[in-house]
């Protein structure tokens, strides 16, 4: 007979192992429950029902900030200083392929990036720092975001008014590279300016057997290809960091004809915004006189998307002297050129984005993706212990 939530916080404030075990399983579950059950980016209904459900279970009141999708919940008395946790909802449109028993119920929708890990620490978090909310020394702001992988989220939880009077954020990421056990951070930047591009290669279609009577714009987009190479390494100085990858090309129908169109679709990642800026322009460049050198015309469209993560130095190093003091083998993170919409928030407060190892075999977005649900449960002690070292620093202020 399992233990009602109001019983089990009253183990965790006091420390009894079966409180413990208990919100470590019951963590696990709802990860599971999350898993079998994802939806993508502003789709997260039944999410958000769930995590609603879970966080009035335990007493944590929510606040009504007309959400779609997501919540905000809060723990702690009105005054005092306001810090903030956040994890994120959605999934991606990926087909599951990992084996596990819990798999997608979803066909063609999977948790690839470990949200639902995410979501179940935050939770935890917050069932631990309700047991001590007599204690705390200001307000903990949880946020279970959707559409981050649509780099939308954060700012609608931002103009839903999230994070008002809000004086630090933390959040996380699982890193699969990572052993179960290992904690990453570093101040500064840490996550790449994210940008998607497009290119339309128009030529003159004509028949396979005669492309003297036409523009071939397939081997006008081949070259294209080629050039944007020349982008990185011969325009951006080596001791910066940028990428430019193109990741689809598509163009004609059929096996004998040349098609009049070719579609070229990529990123680029930087962390300087002054690279940022110039890359386009050169690109620009660069296809349009390769376009206009082999008598084709090549047009660019430019979607800016999330900027750099730039962790606060101040909570970057805070963050990575609890994560030692918990026990965690805490490193200094190495930059990355994967993007995170967390980096929103930190252009209106400060805070720090952290990395939790979750020893996958398969990295993120893969099919195969399969975190280890070990490490669920101490990142949320350490997340209550991070939020409550918070409030005390800046109460002290």
């Amino acid at each position: 007979m399992s233990i009602s939530l109001a019983q089990e916080t009253q183990n965790i404030s006091s420390g009894t192992p079966s409180g413990l075990s208990g919100l470590e399983e019951k963590l696990i579950a709802y990860r599971r429950e999350l898993h079998q059950h994802p939806e993508l980016s502003n789709q997260e209904f039944v999410t958000t029902q769930k995590i609603t459900q879970w966080l009035n279970a335990a007493g944590i009141r929510i606040l009504s900030l007309g959400l779609k999708t997501g919540v905000v919940a809060e723990i702690g008395p009105e005054q005092g200083p306001v810090v903030a946790l956040r994890g994120d909802i959605d999934a991606l449109p990926i087909e599951e392929a990992s084996g596990v028993t819990f798999s997608s119920q979803q066909p063609g929708v999977m948790h690839a990036c470990g949200h639902d890990f995410h979501t179940s620490v935050i939770l935890g978090a917050a069932y631990l720092l309700k047991a001590r909310e007599q204690t705390l020394p200001g307000r903990v702001r949880l946020f279970f975001q959707p559409a981050e992988e649509r780099f939308g989220g954060a700012s609608q939880l931002i103009k839903a008014g999230a994070l008002e009077n809000v004086d630090a954020i933390f959040g996380l990421h699982n890193a699969p590279e990572l052993p179960v056990g290992t904690f990453a951070t570093k101040g500064g930047a840490f996550y790449a300016n994210v940008d998607r591009f497009q290119i339309t290669v128009t030529g003159k279609g004509a028949h396979a057997a005669h492309p003297e009577e036409g523009t071939d714009s397939i081997v006008t987009a081949s070259h294209i290809v080629t050039a944007l190479q020349t982008v990185v390494s011969r325009n951006v100085s080596a001791q910066d960091a940028a990428v430019v990858s193109v990741t689809r090309i598509e163009g004609g129908n059929t096996w004998n004809v040349l098609p009049q169109t070719v579609e070229l679709e990529g990123t680029v990642r930087t962390y300087s915004s002054e690279i940022r800026e110039y890359l386009p322009q050169r690109i620009r460049k660069v296809i349009t006189g390769v376009a206009d050198a082999l008598g084709a015309q090549a047009e660019l469209h430019w979607y800016a998307g999330p900027p750099a993560v730039v962790n606060t130095p101040r909570w970057a190093e805070f963050a990575l002297q609890a994560a030692a003091e918990f026990g965690y083998d805490a490193q200094v993170a190495q930059a990355q050129m994967g993007g995170e919409d967390f980096a929103f928030y930190l252009h209106h407060v400060p805070g720090a984005f952290v990395s939790i190892g979750s020893a996958s075999h398969f990295g993120l977005h893969h099919p195969q993706f399969n975190p280890d649900e070990s490490a669920i449960y101490p990142a949320a002690n350490y997340f209550q212990q991070l939020a409550e070292k918070a409030l005390v620093e800046l109460a002290g202020e």
